[in-house]
């Protein structure tokens, strides 16, 4: 068994509204681990909680309850100063490259904060030393250091968020759909950039992603949500050739095929997204349910583990 990096216990994210006693069921209870070494990929339509789970994850946000341990430490009981220490080790790559980068800083400027604030010690030229080999690492040029964000293009601001998350050498970055801002032809190369330094830095991925053709070609394993919960989590394989759940069909249904294979059956899903403020009773996905039995209505099944170690939330017999 492979060393538990990441372990997640019952993790609710609760988010208040304008409405008394109301709250929006961002994530609700779910369970996990992320191996050491390893790609998680985290896939689900707009909504689902990926994205809230990643930053659960680096407590860039407060869980409702539940916890959340790295290498065995528990983040929650860590204070300010001791948070603020372990950051080194775990990162976050965001969505926007432009949005995440300040526009009044040089790529020098914004590559150098990282050490300024974790090794003070550090003179400039050190600092420019590490910089340099931070922008050849992400295929960036040396002159390249002395320009502002908006000169570049959006796969090139991206390689300065890339170079960013990796510059303290962490052993876990959350990559939260870091290439769904680009061009088709600029996220494989942003892809295999992300490989290559996983590699070389000896780096965990957490994956958020709603792209499941980016998923089966990047993840080692994947956990697929719905509405703010765990529905089936398993190996990239197992996921993408048995795909038991129903949502897990319908959600791999939808992978455009540009060769028209036979076969290939487009699931519709009927009926809305039920609100996270008011889920359904029973099973959340119960409403858009082919399947749907008595019980899907009246009891929300439980993350069990089938005989080949997939993990899945369904009253279907499965195994």
């Amino acid at each position: 068994m492979s060393e538990v990096l990441v372990d997640v216990k019952n993790l609710k994210k609760y988010f208040p509204t304008s409405e008394k006693h109301k709250v929006v069921k961002a994530v609700d209870d779910i369970s996990f681990q992320i191996y050491k070494g390893e790609t998680l990929g985290v896939v689900g339509e707009s909504g689902c909680g990926k994205s809230t789970t990643g930053r659960l994850v680096l407590r860039l946000i407060e869980p409702t309850s539940g916890t959340v341990a790295f290498k065995g430490q528990d983040l929650s009981s860590l204070k300010r100063k001791e948070m603020r220490g372990m950051r080194k080790e775990m990162q976050i790559i965001f969505q926007d490259p432009y949005a995440s980068l300040d526009p009044r800083k040089t790529v020098f400027q914004i590559l150098a904060e990282p050490y300024q604030i974790h090794h003070p010690e550090m003179s400039r030229e050190e600092i420019y030393s590490h910089v340099t080999k931070l922008v050849d690492c992400v295929g960036l040029r040396p002159e390249h250091i002395y320009r502002y964000p908006h000169e570049f293009s959006g796969g090139q601001r991206q390689r300065v968020g890339i170079a960013r998350a990796i510059a303290l050498n962490p052993e876990f970055v959350v990559c939260d759909e870091p290439v769904s801002a680009l061009d088709v032809s600029i996220q494989a190369q942003v892809i295999n950039l992300m490989q290559d330094i996983k590699k070389e830095f000896n780096l965990t991925y957490m994956f958020i992603s709603h792209d499941l053709r980016i998923i089966k070609h990047f993840c080692d394993r994947v956990m697929v949500m719905y509405l703010g919960n765990i529905v089936e989590l398993g190996t990239r394989e197992m996921i993408y050739e048995k795909r038991r759940h129903p949502y897990t069909k319908a959600l791999l249904s939808a992978i455009p095929d540009i060769r028209n294979e036979e076969g290939h059956e487009r699931i519709l899903l009927t009926g809305d997204i039920p609100s996270p403020v008011n889920p359904p009773s029973g099973c959340p996905f119960h409403p858009r349910c082919s399947y749907c039995m008595d019980i899907c209505k009246k009891e929300k099944p439980k993350l069990r583990t089938l005989k080949d170690g997939t993990q899945i939330a369904c009253h279907l017999e499965m195994e």
